[in-house]
């Protein structure tokens, strides 16, 4: 049945925003580029499914989602460089995990693997302006996903984090107002908070160790975006503090997420971190 996971939506808001931004924002985006993540997404899902976890079916959600996502966010001059990117994302999922959990958001690291080993690759955070249609877009689209997920503190946790520090900077700047809702008002920045840091599959699985670690991730961000004037920090915090995943998990017990449950609904499934469970399919 058609849209019978909350990941299908995901596919759908996705292709959306890329088919909007394309037509609206005049991005320099390559549609064989969006190919080649699409088709390296699929092949090495299949590749390290069967080598590794000897899965016969294909999870196309899961290589779709992180296709997407790269193609939303990174910009490569070469096809070579989103292979890298396609590639390096859906194996971390496979290589970067304990348990049944990996702690890496997949298109996440596709990004960050691009941007250390080539020269060629890029982040433009501010691709989407500061349009207050988009935002209205991406929060409501965002809104319904991570409700349904039963994530919407992680994202308040983030949000509510950066946009303090960025009113106190403003406020000992003695900048206007706009300039504040300027800085926050960034459709990149919304789709980061309500569709990658999010993942329920890479976040803590406590409530309490969601909060602390995005209130990192927004600490992070604000140091790196404004002492190190560095323009796609949000992707440079989530990949450097997202071991802390299995820290917090450590610390904080909770069951772990599963997408499914036999009648194809998004759930939470019960399995205690110190037992043997059946191994999860990967999936972002």
């Amino acid at each position: 049945m058609l849209l019978n996971d909350i990941r299908d939506y995901q596919i759908l808001f996705l292709s959306i925003f890329l088919v909007l931004g394309i037509g609206t924002r005049d991005w320099t985006l390559r549609p064989e580029l969006i190919g080649v993540a699409i088709a390296t997404c699929l092949l090495t899902q299949w590749f390290l499914s069967s080598i590794i976890s000897q899965e016969q079916k294909l999870n196309i959600r899961s290589a779709l989602i992180t296709s997407l996502g790269l193609s939303l966010l990174l910009r490569a001059d070469h096809w070579t460089t989103m292979v890298l990117a396609a590639a390096s994302a859906i194996a971390s999922k496979f290589f970067f995990q304990v348990g049944n959990k990996h702690f890496f958001n997949p298109a996440n690291f596709g990004i960050i693997t691009a941007l250390l080993l080539t020269s060629d690759a890029w982040v433009s955070p501010g691709q989407w302006g500061e349009d207050w249609w988009y935002g209205l877009l991406f929060v409501g689209t965002g809104g319904m996903i991570v409700q349904r997920v039963g994530r919407w503190d992680t994202t308040a946790a983030f949000l509510g984090s950066y946009a303090v520090l960025e009113a106190i900077r403003n406020l000992w700047l003695g900048w206007t107002w706009d300039v504040y809702w300027h800085r926050l008002m960034s459709g990149s920045l919304l789709l980061f908070a309500l569709f990658m840091v999010t993942d329920p599959r890479s976040i803590p699985n406590a409530r309490i160790g969601r909060i602390i670690w995005a209130v990192c991730i927004a600490i992070l961000t604000f140091i790196l975006r404004n002492y190190f004037f560095i323009s796609s920090a949000v992707f440079w915090a989530l990949f450097i503090l997202a071991p802390l995943t299995l820290l917090f998990d450590a610390f904080w017990s909770a069951p772990e997420y599963s997408w499914l449950r036999k009648d194809g609904n998004t759930s939470v499934t019960e399995i205690s971190p110190v037992s043997s469970p059946q191994p999860l399919m990967p999936s972002p």
